[in-house]
């Protein structure tokens, strides 16, 4: 395989690299970025949306956890995904001090909602659909391991930050 020079450093780099790190990530941000446009709220409003459909219902302060974003941030995201009607804070029943973020259930916003993602959603299984077996499990073991790494290195990144502002 052919390797490409990166015009910023003059460092070759495997285009396979180039595409899954720079390319894909870049255009999944502009992809969700264009989500929250049409929803109205900010790309980051929607991943925490994402986050809670993902888990449940979690506290702020995890939520907070999961995306290393100050609890300020947090309550701003929260405020916005409620005002979008898509979230509401209620009083944790183990812990009456604490609040709780639950999906708030409204059928026309999650069809809404649904009809943005469709299209992607056929494509990407039509995508999928022109690999054998054995070439998705590669695929699926490679995203996997692809994910943590990028959740790890997006912890040590907010790690550091949080030593430096220390």
């Amino acid at each position: 395989m052919d390797e490409l020079s990166s015009p910023s450093e003059g460092v070759l780099i495997d285009p396979l690299v180039e595409l899954i790190g720079f390319r894909l990530s870049t255009a999944t941000i502009l992809f969700h970025t264009a989500i929250a446009d049409r929803l109205k709220i900010s790309a980051t409003d929607v991943k925490c949306y994402s986050i809670l459909r993902q888990s449940g219902p979690i506290t702020a302060g995890q939520l907070a956890e999961r995306t290393g974003l100050t609890t300020g941030a947090i309550t701003g995201v929260i405020d916005r995904l409620e005002r979008a009607e898509l979230v509401r804070r209620v009083r944790d029943p183990g812990d009456r001090r604490s609040i709780v973020l639950e999906l708030v259930h409204n059928p026309e916003r999650e069809r809404e909602i649904a009809q943005l993602y469709e299209p992607l959603g056929r494509a990407i299984t039509g995508l999928v659909a022109q690999y054998s077996a054995a070439e998705r499990a590669t695929i699926l073991d490679f995203l996997t391991k692809a994910s943590a790494v990028l959740e790890a290195e997006t912890k040590r990144l907010r790690q550091r930050n949080a030593k430096q502002t220390s």
